[in-house]
């Protein structure tokens, strides 16, 4: 056989190979949804540090608690980085409900900001029970160090008995929210 054909050759099995091993992931994005509280800020600028996650909800993959309690992949994947994903919607949600200047870290403006909230979630799911649930603490830190903040939350959005994906990123984004306005109204107010 000529080198051109086998080298043509090879090209088309190295194309064929590939895209043998490259598959479509599907990703879903939470809605992005205006919170409609308003609450007065004591701070007007607030660095978000980025939230932490348990392992399985830090992953890209979506997971559901069954009803044994075994949390497991449902199959499609966030269209973001969860952790990414869930400190901008708090930066942005609390933005809008406090109208403070409200940005993740690291903080892009000359100077500091006036407070720090840090987020630990320990739980964040669709549970079996038909609900999106995410639990965890907040702490809130001025600059000042006068006024040190901290809280627990435990928030559940209702689904139904079979979610969808898309029904479980709205979810997400309710269950977010309602966090942001929480923080707003006992860590920031």
């Amino acid at each position: 056989m000529p080198k051109r054909h086998i080298s043509t050759l090879m090209l088309v099995l190295s194309a064929v190979a590939l895209s043998a091993c490259t598959t479509k992931d599907i990703r879903y994005a939470s809605e992005q949804i205006e919170p409609s509280a308003r609450i007065s800020s004591r701070y007007e600028t607030v660095e978000v540090v980025e939230v932490t996650l348990p392992v399985y909800a830090a992953s890209e993959q979506i997971f559901t608690q069954g009803a044994d309690g075994a949390i497991t992949e449902l199959g499609p994947l966030w269209a973001d980085n969860p952790a990414r994903a869930i400190t901008l919607k708090l930066a942005r949600d609390m933005g809008a409900i406090t109208g403070a200047r409200v940005v993740p870290e690291p903080w892009p403006f000359r100077g500091r900001a006036e407070a720090r909230v840090d987020v630990r979630i320990e739980e964040m799911l669709a549970t079996s029970d038909g609900a999106f649930r995410i639990a965890g603490q907040f702490f809130v830190a001025p600059e000042n160090a006068k006024a040190d903040r901290s809280g627990q939350f435990s928030i559940s959005v209702p689904l139904p008995a079979k979610p969808t994906p898309i029904q479980i990123a709205t979810a997400r984004s309710a269950a977010t929210s309602q966090l942001a306005e929480k923080i707003a109204r006992t860590g920031l107010k």
